[in-house]
């Protein structure tokens, strides 16, 4: 099993998270682009410790949409998404190149993540932008989704994510923030949710129902109060459950 985090989220003086202690714990970054967060310094500081960690880096690409970080819906046009996406990548890769590692998958942030769950186009403009920019690279992203449907036809691999800290829906896909039950902080908590899904290949919605999840990577948000807690207690639950943890990249290159 794979553990990931949003990371390189903070912006100037303003800082957004403990990077450091989370890539002492997780196995993949999901690493902010510059577009919904994070600035060159950070970026670069934060590519730089997934490398010495042994960490790999995925791009975490998102709207342009530095106010609202990234969680607002952008009525966008294909090509503008796409080459946006690419823009993102290379700019990260760039700050990966210096620091003897590499972009190694793209996953979509907020906003983004969310629309391409069900909004054919732009799912379609991602997919897009990864396979021009390189086909190697695997697509993080919500099973069932139309980003890994379209992904898988055009070639690509995808990997399907489990969130750790997020309510899900009968319907298998996250509550909206503005809801209750969209967030989870609870420690023990979230590690249960996290050996059921390894175990059994289900979470518990919010009306109390059994939905089948099945995932390779499961994410802790870096953002969310009490993250490396909550990453702490899933790393440890899961390998005293005897479940390695790796990243599913085979880690940085």
């Amino acid at each position: 099993m794979d553990l990931n985090s949003d990371l390189g989220e903070s912006f100037g003086r303003w800082v957004l998270g403990d990077d450091e202690a989370m890539l002492e714990l997780v196995t993949s970054a999901n690493v902010a682009c510059g577009f919904h967060a994070g600035d060159p310094s950070t970026l670069r500081r934060t590519c730089a410790s997934a490398a010495r960690w042994g960490v790999a880096v995925g791009a975490q690409v998102g709207y342009r949409d530095l106010a609202g970080f990234g969680r607002r819906f952008i009525d966008v046009a294909p090509a503008e998404l796409a080459a946006d996406v690419i823009y993102q990548i290379g700019a990260l890769d760039g700050m990966c190149r210096v620091a003897g590692t590499s972009v190694r998958y793209v996953k979509p942030h907020g906003a983004l993540y969310n629309t391409a769950v069900h909004h054919t186009a732009q799912a379609q403009a991602v997919v897009d932008a990864v396979r021009d920019y390189d086909k190697s690279l695997p697509v993080l992203g919500l099973p069932g989704s139309e980003l890994l449907r379209l992904a898988e036809a055009a070639g690509l691999r995808t990997v399907r994510e489990f969130f750790v800290d997020r309510g899900y829906t009968p319907q298998g896909t996250l509550v909206p923030r503005s809801e209750p039950g969209a967030l989870l902080e609870d420690p023990d908590e979230v590690a249960e949710r996290v050996l059921r899904m390894v175990s059994a290949g289900s979470v518990v919605a919010v009306d109390g129902s059994a939905v089948e999840v099945r995932a390779e990577s499961a994410c802790v948000h870096g953002d969310s109060p009490g993250a490396v807690a909550m990453a702490r207690a899933v790393r440890d639950r899961l390998e005293a459950a005897g479940v390695a943890l790796r990243p599913f990249v085979g880690g940085p290159s």
